[in-house]
């Protein structure tokens, strides 16, 4: 892309010398000139704007702003400018129509059956369907603009600083960029401190770029900042931008263009990610590898949806087998009874007679079939999931993915960062060492030298964002308002402390006066910046992480400010008695230092390591972030309910520790590891520096603290809990983050939750739920509603299955022994809507309880039907059975009505089945207030009031029933009942009750012989696809990872694959192989089945893109590793998949025979 606006210039001719024309607004620039503009890159955007309009301040003219001050904040003027210039909003796609929706649920098979067989009853079901999916197509539109109108940016207007909606921004605005940031429309620096973005998601280049006025100023939309700060002037918003071009052309070129950039890209991602190679600990180019790699999008089912999809299968299969034996034995009855008992031969007359039978026969078959299917299972999850989501809303969860809502009840390990998550994120100093004294409160400022408060309030003042501030507390007797970043707000509130200020300094060196800033990230954890002396000379002042800068120190102030040298032993010294007591006490440390540069020997600015070196150290201060006082009881209610919480940190150890040990996370007497990042890198790293998923097995499990962690560590561990088969049970893992360095770690966990108040825009981008109140408790909350929907899944489930079995057992028994369903079609799509539609809404909208935190959470293999389910089902099913096959067969005698059974093709409906049918319906309403419990639960009627939804549906439900029975006639097939008939109806009904504590008593321990049901997709039934996903997850170092068993199979492979070669190049080319064409893709080459062993990826995508020159050299002598064991067998196939033209002589010594012969 970049290319391609680089040589976009030649197409538009240069404005010869403008001569300021008169534009349209008043404005000196066309909409059409700054589109151009936006267009080019680096040098040439530079001289463009030079040519044009001198420099950005020139431009800022045309656009009749100020660099400074900004717009003035004047409704009119940002009106005009949005008219001529375009609004910051990207119209959305046209969401899917009601009728879209409906047309493509009509595509279901089961659907286009019902149609033909009762097109009328179905109207009624099937539109709540749709309706649900057009509701939840609008939720989530409405939670995507909320998620959009909350993003917010910071621009200049009248001189201040504001915030405001990204919709909000027009051309002309002053706009402040920062470290975390997704710019939301192109812009031109004005000023920048040490800008590096992220302009992959433009461009697929994976380095980031670094920013200046003065070489490459063009800042574009869509784009993220990974380091540094700096203000830009906007000149694009909305369509107009670079993102919102791509977009409108995405709109125009239809979706197909859109899949295959997305397969394209998702190739291309992966061989660039490859090829970079792999840093130990503090690497950062792992770290582009690893977002590069989240660029692709997750595909992968929840695992609620994987064990859903396996049982409605199963389910609709054994239903389909029953209603096709039920038609056959009613065809075969009928035409054995007629034709063969009875003799009849078929007259052309009758024709029409025993059609009409048929077809009645096959409607039977076809209720069979719809009763047994639970079509009502997609709308229960759904619906459980838009309830869930919406009721999470109100607990601070706001959920981006649905199924992460499902995901987190299964969590079974939370990783979470300390500042701001666990801790109020309001810090302040409280302890502090200066002049070689240790105070533990803040000192009198006339208990310090004069130079060394100077030179402190000096060094916090400008060495700091200028962005962060302390303002005056909104109401009287509150706090004072912390602004901008936290750690940088507790030493400016350190200054005031001191009855100094740092306004004054500020506005006496501003922010385009810095000389250079080396701004803080998570490599260096530390910031620096430089000034420019009176004298000419240069100083440059800096803060960061204690026992990193105290490194850098070779001197440091004594008491009466002089300096005095500061050896490795001193340093020592300091670390024992200062730096580790305040660790202790959970205080973060930070040191404070200053270096001068005389006149006349100005330093290599680019060389950071020899500048910040060398430093005198003013001061170290401890800095206080209280633990949320809520904290150690949500930390505790996650430990009760099975999910063990881990902490990763930046900091250092000892805080780490001490603010673990205050939270809970970690127990005296427990046997648990605290490490840190270096520590944590050598012990799950081999010889190689390849991480080993054996060696982290060893340390995770007891890992409970990982401090001084850098964003590669957080993503390793997550990844490694996530891929580690040594427990009983696979672990769910939970993760939360606020840095743009998190993004890869939120990517890769289950369910990532990004803070909403301080996190970044990445952050929020990467992850799955985003917590607006930042804190620890939201997510326990989120535990309890996955767990909640994991629940109303399974009741809703055992209530279902409970209906299809008796239905199914019913229809199929009745059809055999009486050629006549006792529950008329008709009658079974109403039971179907009360167990589809209705039961879905109603046990699928229960109110989570506290309780669902007392159990273990169910992780990836637990089935979904259990035990005590099965025994319920079964057990109620029982129940129902006895009586509805008494009624069919003994009902008339108790009953004293006439039998309906064998009743003539066209009669009119009977009393008898009439009491059947309703026996039926009542016994389903008092099994769904059984079914509201599926632990084995005695008490049914807990908390039944707390959900209204529930009881209006089983008192409506009641209500229709009579209403059909009495009135329904002949449509319905039921006759009118008497009280004392509905009587008897009604106490079976309440008998399901009093059957259901009979059931609750027996010990589902007792029962061995019950199997569970609805498990997770095993490991064998990954398809093609999962496993090329899978293979592009295994990098460098897990390939070294599975080695013994494996390389025997891919050894064995190797030499089948290249025998195969070898008899393709003997047989015509063609023959062995199939056309080239069809095999183009090398996932498809890959997924054939001969190459896939024990469900092993036998090949990585990208080895293939390596050098051509590979593909024809001799494999390589194999050492013990498992990525060579194929080479070059698939190197050869694809060789010739990719150009089978070319000749290659069996004798050469490249050729597959001679790799064959070094193979074997």
């Amino acid at each position: 892309m970049g290319d391609m606006a680089n040589s976009s210039i030649e197409f538009h001719p240069k404005p010869q010398q403008q001569r300021e024309p008169p534009h349209a607004g008043g404005f000196g620039c066309t909409l059409a000139e700054l589109r151009t503009l936006m267009e080019l890159r680096g040098a040439e955007a530079l001289q463009k704007i030079e040519e044009a309009y001198g420099d950005v301040s020139g431009l800022c003219r045309r656009l009749k702003t100020s660099p400074t001050v900004g717009l003035a904040d004047n409704t009119n003027d940002l009106e005009k400018r949005r008219q001529i210039y375009g609004q910051n909003f990207i119209p959305p796609k046209q969401p899917k129509t009601f009728l879209q929706l409906v047309w493509e649920a009509l595509q279901d098979v089961t659907l286009i059956i019902l149609e033909v067989a009762a097109i009328v009853s179905l109207g009624l079901s099937f539109y709540q369907g749709q309706e649900w999916d057009l509701s939840k197509e609008k939720q989530f539109r409405g939670l995507q603009s909320r998620i959009e109108q909350e993003q917010k940016f910071t621009v200049i207007r009248n001189g201040q600083l504001l915030q405001v909606p990204v919709a909000a921004l027009v051309v002309g605005d002053i706009a402040q960029v920062k470290y975390g940031d997704l710019l939301p429309a192109d812009g031109v620096l004005i000023q920048a401190n040490d800008l590096k973005i992220d302009e992959s998601s433009l461009t697929g280049e994976s380095d980031h770029v670094r920013k200046s006025a003065d070489k490459d100023p063009m800042l574009l939309s869509g784009t993220h900042v990974m380091e540094g700060s700096g203000r830009m002037v906007v000149t694009a918003v909305g369509v107009n931008s670079q993102t919102g071009i791509i977009f409108t052309l995405l709109g125009a070129g239809g979706e197909e263009e859109e899949k295959k950039d997305k397969k394209a890209k998702k190739q291309d991602g992966a061989v660039a990610m490859e090829m970079q190679p792999l840093k130990s600990a503090e690497g950062g180019e792992m770290e582009d590898r690893e977002k590069k790699k989240t660029s692709a999008p997750k595909k992968e089912k929840s695992v609620l949806q994987g064990k859903l999809t396996k049982l409605a299968v199963q389910i609709g299969k054994a239903g389909l087998v029953m209603s096709a034996i039920t038609v056959i034995i009613l065809v075969l009855y009928f035409v054995i009874e007629t034709f063969v008992v009875e003799g009849r031969t078929w007259l052309a007359e009758c024709t029409p007679v025993y059609v009409q039978y048929f077809v009645k026969f096959f409607i039977i078959g076809v209720t069979v079939l719809v009763v047994a299917v639970p079509e009502g299972l997609p709308l229960a999850v759904t619906i459980s999931l838009a309830y869930s989501v919406k009721k999470m809303m109100k607990d601070n969860n706001l959920v981006r993915h649905l199924d992460a809502c499902e995901t987190m009840g299964n969590a079974t390990a939370i990783c979470s960062d300390k500042t701001g998550t666990l801790t109020t994120n309001r810090m302040t100093v409280v302890q502090s060492y200066l002049g070689d004294t240790h105070y533990k409160e803040i000192p009198a400022p006339s208990a310090l030298t004069p130079k060394i408060l100077d030179l402190l309030v000096h060094a916090i003042s400008i060495n700091s964002a200028y962005t962060t501030k302390i303002l005056p507390p909104e109401k009287e007797g509150a706090l004072p308002r912390q602004v901008g970043n936290k750690t940088e707000c507790a030493l400016l509130g350190f200054v005031l402390d001191l009855k100094r200020d740092f306004q004054p300094l500020r506005e006496q060196i501003p922010e385009d006066k810095l000389y250079k800033v080396y701004t803080f990230n998570s490599v260096r954890k530390s910031m620096s910046t430089v000034v420019r002396m009176p004298d000419g000379g240069f100083r440059l002042f800096s803060k960061g992480a204690s026992e990193i800068l105290l490194k850098k120190c070779t001197n440091i102030l004594n008491g009466s400010g002089e300096l005095r040298s500061f050896r490795p032993r001193d340093r020592d010294d300091v670390v024992r008695k200062i730096i580790e007591p305040m660790a202790c006490d959970g205080l973060r440390t930070i040191c404070i230092a200053y270096r001068d540069f005389p006149a006349g020997q100005e330093p290599d600015w680019d060389n950071e390591n020899e500048v910040v070196g060398d430093l005198t150290c003013i001061a170290v201060v401890g800095i206080e972030d209280p633990v949320r006082p809520e904290v150690p009881e949500a930390i505790r209610k996650c430990q009760r309910a099975g999910i063990t919480v881990r902490m990763v940190t930046g900091d250092n150890i000892n805080t780490a520790r001490a603010i673990a040990a205050k939270c809970g996370i970690i127990q005296p007497g427990e046997d648990f590891l605290c490490l840190e990042g270096k520590e944590f890198n050598r012990r799950i790293r081999n010889e190689k520096g390849e991480i080993e998923q054996e060696r982290l097995d060893k340390v995770w499990p007891k890992l409970r603290v990982l401090a001084r962690s850098s964003p590669t560590d957080k993503h390793t561990l997550v990844k490694g809990i996530i891929d580690s088969t040594s427990g009983e049970q696979r672990q769910v893992v939970a993760v939360t983050g606020d840095g743009t360095n998190d993004g890869p770690a939120l990517k890769k966990a289950d369910v990532g939750f990004a803070m909403g108040i301080a996190g970044t825009d990445v952050a929020k981008e990467a992850s799955d739920i985003i917590l607006t109140d930042d804190n620890f408790t939201s997510i326990v909350k989120a535990v309890m509603w996955g767990r909640n929907v994991y629940d109303s899944i399974s009741k809703f489930l055992q209530f279902q299955l409970t209906v299809n079995v008796v239905a199914v057992i019913v229809a199929f028994t009745g059809a055999c022994i009486t050629q006549d369903s006792p529950l008329k079609a008709v009658q079974m799509l109403w039971v179907n809507l009360i167990m589809d539609t209705f039961a879905s809404l109603a046990l699928a909208t229960e109110p989570p309880t506290e309780s669902l935190l007392l159990r273990k959470p169910y992780g990836r293999d637990k089935p979904l039907i259990s035990r005590t389910m099965m025994k319920n089902i079964l057990g109620h099913a029982v129940y129902q059975l006895a009586i509805i096959f008494t009624l069919l067969f003994v009902g008339e005698l108790f009953f004293d009505i006439d039998s309906g059974r064998n009743a003539p093709l066209h009669s009119p409906p009977s009393e008898h089945y009439t009491i059947i049918f309703n026996t039926f319906v009542m016994m389903q309403l008092f099994n769904e207030v059984n079914a509201r419990k599926v632990h084995g639960e005695r008490n049914v009627f807990d908390g039944i009031f707390s959900n209204p939804i529930f009881c209006t549906i089983v008192l409506g439900t009641f209500g229709i029933q009579i209403v059909i029975v009495q009135f329904g006639g002949k449509p319905f097939s039921c006759s009118p009942l008497s009280t004392e008939q509905w009587l008897w109806c009604l106490f079976v009904g309440v008998g399901e009750l009093v059957w259901g504590q009979v059931i609750a008593t027996i010990p589902t321990s007792q029962l061995k012989c019950l199997k569970e049901a609805g498990h997770g997709p095993g490991k064998d039934e990954m398809t093609d696809e999962e496993l090329a996903e899978g293979e592009e997850e295994i990098d460098h170092a897990e390939r070294e990872l599975r080695r013994g068993q494996i390389l025997w199979f891919r050894g064995l492979n190797r030499i089948q694959t290249q025998i195969r070669v070898v008899k393709a190049f003997r047989s015509s080319l063609y023959e062995g192989l199939e056309k080239p064409e069809s095999k183009t893709s090398i996932h498809n080459f890959m997924a054939t089945p001969e190459f896939l062993i024990h469900n092993i990826p036998l090949i990585d995508d990208t080895d293939v893109d390596e050098n051509e020159e590979r593909l024809r050299a001799p494999p390589p002598p194999s050492p013990n590793q498992n990525n060579n064991a194929i080479d070059s067998g698939i190197y050869l196939t694809t060789h010739v998949t990719k150009s089978a033209t070319s000749s290659v002589s069996p004798s050469s010594p490249g050729s597959s025979l001679h790799s064959v012969e070094t193979a074997l």
